[in-house]
């Protein structure tokens, strides 16, 4: 059995170290064996595109698109492009590079913000609060403490998933699975720093829409040790930000899937802060294949 790490602070996974101008260096730990965490990649590479940015202006989208997989035994270098900077809008590209190779491409918008004559919303679904429900990360390290041991950056977080049966949650439409996770980062961030909440909350959003694409063949694995009968892997992530909010204090993450086929699945997601305030969306393709179980 291996003994689990403490906690790294959870600031320590957005760290980059900047080379030149335009030209950032970081390191990524691993989301699955071999491979580096696809959000830590995107949250670097954000981090990197805005550190090019006028801080009066804030992250308002991003598009990636994963091309292949990290190595997080390597450092990874972030090249950042700017692609304009206009009077309320700024555009950047970031490719992160390993060996010679772009592993992943990043577009990130940016603007100053602004008075709207109306707001609207989506209302955030009725859910059990984070105290209600069992804690998925210390499940997941007693579970399977060799896999929990083995993958540092998750012992950063804090996760609560809703149970599937909870009665008074929204009917689950026939062929759209849908889970509700809230979560946060497990050690604090710094005030007043809209990027860094930005990043992590980047972080955090690609750790279970894959899953939600799986529900009808698995459960997460922060959710029980099982063993995967599926292969997940992220293809392309968008994520829109349309208010303020804190990622180092509960928010909810409520993803639905309403499509798979042709070895891919998509899911859809909305945080909602503690007061019910949608503050983000995402979107994310998956490769999403079943493993043939073996013969005998």
């Amino acid at each position: 059995m291996t003994d689990a790490p403490g906690p790294v602070p959870f600031l320590d996974l957005l760290r980059i170290e900047e080379l030149d101008q335009n030209l950032y260096r970081g390191r990524c730990h691993a989301g699955a064996p071999l491979r580096a965490f696809g959000g830590q990649v995107a949250a670097q590479a954000l981090t990197a595109g805005g550190r090019t940015v006028d801080t009066a202006r804030a992250v308002h989208s991003l598009h990636g698109y994963f091309l292949r997989p990290g190595d997080p035994a390597r450092p990874i270098v972030y090249q950042v492009e700017r692609l304009r900077d206009g009077g309320s809008y700024a555009t950047r590209r970031v490719t992160a590079v390993q060996r010679g190779e772009a592993i992943f491409m990043l577009s990130a918008s940016f603007k100053r913000p602004e008075e709207s004559p109306s707001e609207r919303q989506r209302t955030m679904p009725p859910v059990p609060g984070p105290e209600e429900l069992d804690d998925a990360v210390a499940r997941w390290a007693a579970n399977s403490p060799d896999d929990f041991g083995a993958t540092t950056g998750f012992h950063s977080l804090e996760l609560r998933f809703v149970p599937r049966d909870t009665p008074g949650l929204p009917p689950e439409p026939a062929g759209v699975p849908q889970q509700f996770v809230w979560m946060r980062t497990g050690t604090p961030l710094p005030a007043g720093d809209p990027l860094i909440q930005t990043c992590a909350l980047t972080y955090l959003s690609d750790l279970t829409l894959a899953s939600t694409t799986a529900l009808h063949l698995q459960q997460h694995r922060f959710q029980r040790s099982a063993p995967t009968q599926v292969s997940l892997a992220s293809l392309d992530h968008a994520m829109w930000f349309h208010r303020p909010f804190r990622a180092d204090d509960w928010v909810l993450f409520a993803q639905r899937s309403p499509s798979a086929g042709d070895g891919r699945g998509l899911a859809l997601g909305e945080f909602y802060d503690r007061d019910g305030v949608l503050v983000a969306s995402a979107v994310q393709e998956t490769l999403l294949r079943e493993r043939r179980r073996p013969s005998g």
